[in-house]
């Protein structure tokens, strides 16, 4: 058919055609805008789930929500920077978000107040001087220069709630990959915002991360948990996997039929991405306006080298040969969450000596421990792709 027409999106982020599956998450944050627009605390989200899931889709949604409440919008894809870094990268977003508040012309006292605070936040001296963020204006004295992220994020969170109040605004950070975040980030940004429920002051963030970011939370701060919810999301239902591949084909003229759904449900096992994936190979390989279960059979190579080629290869092209061998070892031993030293046991080895290779992996996303002593895959059927990949196990020299 018609590639032009194609209706599915199976590019990183990219909303599909047919958001379905996904309206608690939505109503939440609409209830979350609703009550801090009233001052009443609500608990904010981060949502928890498996690469592929729609995560960065919901935080798309999300975005769109809150501009058309008339939120400033924060987004941040936060990658692994050290204090400095982590610093300038914030105040960079958070100086747009002042500008989008009031410009300049417009500034009220507490406008001015929080971009005083907001420079403080970035002055800061390494062995080459004075860096800060270019702002014109002086930096507020004892507000966010105390030399420790935790107090003065709270200082630059407080002043941007006050400057969001002042202008009958609120301010909402999109947090994407929260688990990149180091403890000392991560525990800053949850003592700020502990500050800002008790303030009762218009800004709240919203992450999206891989489902270990509950536990990292709680670590980090034991009073996370009433701060945040973590709702869980993976596969869909039958009936919202059904709607998400068939209700875009039907808008192009186009259907499935019962038995075509069936067998590409079972195909991708219903995950979102999968979905997308598969609709796409199966429009390129139908013809007419229906597709049937021989389209399904005949795109499979095509949607099993797109995932292979691009969702499943760019995460295991950054592996060393160590790391692959422990990966192909969990794929051996099954897709489910896989005991440390049974790991380590098929690869010959202690678990001690491997424990590098586990910690290495789950700092690059790959892994992450569902409970003490355990690994699961980030990436749902990253087993089968190890075992297409490399379809011996061979115990290393």
């Amino acid at each position: 058919m018609d590639p032009i027409r194609n209706p599915y999106t199976p590019n990183a982020g990219a909303p599909p055609a047919a958001l379905v599956g996904r309206d608690d998450q939505l109503q939440s944050f609409d209830l979350l805008l609703a009550r801090l627009e009233r001052r009443r605390s609500e608990q904010s989200m981060i949502i928890t789930g498996l690469r592929g899931v729609g995560k960065t889709v919901l935080l798309g949604e999300f975005r769109e929500k809150a501009l058309s409440a008339d939120w400033v919008v924060v987004e941040v894809e936060v990658s692994k920077h050290d204090e400095l870094g982590f610093r300038t990268s914030l105040a960079s977003k958070l100086r747009t978000a002042m500008f989008e508040l009031s410009p300049r012309s417009e500034w009220t006292a507490k406008l001015r107040h929080a971009m005083s605070v907001l420079k403080s936040f970035t002055v800061s001296v390494d062995s080459t001087g004075v860096v800060s963020a270019g702002l014109d204006i002086e930096a507020a004295e004892g507000f966010a220069d105390h030399g420790r992220l935790d107090l003065d994020l709270t200082d630059l969170f407080v002043a941007v709630g006050e400057a969001a109040q002042d202008r009958s605004r609120g301010v909402v950070l999109l947090f994407d990959e929260v688990q990149f975040l180091n403890r000392q980030q991560l525990e800053a940004i949850i003592m700020a915002l502990h500050k800002l429920v008790q303030r009762r002051l218009p800004v709240t963030l919203v992450g999206a991360g891989l489902p270990q970011i509950a536990e990292l939370a709680g670590d980090a701060k034991s009073y996370a948990e009433r701060l945040f919810k973590f709702p869980g999301i993976g596969n869909l239902t039958e009936q919202a996997a059904r709607r998400a591949l068939a209700e875009p084909a039907e808008a192009e003229g186009v259907a499935f039929t019962d038995e075509a759904l069936h067998r590409a449900l079972t195909i991708t096992g219903r995950y979102p991405y999968f979905l997308q994936e598969l609709g796409s190979a199966a429009w390129a390989s139908a013809s007419g306006s229906e597709i049937t279960p021989v389209d399904i059979d005949h795109c499979q190579g095509l949607y099993v080298s797109k995932l292979d080629g691009s969702f499943f290869r760019v995460r295991i092209d950054r592996c060393t040969n160590r790391q692959r061998q422990y990966l192909r070892a969990m794929a051996e031993l099954g897709g489910e969450p896989q005991k440390a030293q049974d790991v380590a046991a098929l690869l010959g080895r202690q678990s001690s000596q491997v424990a590098p290779f586990r910690a290495e992996l789950i700092s690059m996303g790959l892994l992450y421990t569902p409970e003490h002593g355990y690994a699961a895959f980030t990436v749902p059927r990253f087993d089968q792709y190890m075992k297409r990949i490399l379809p011996t196990f061979e115990v290393p020299s």
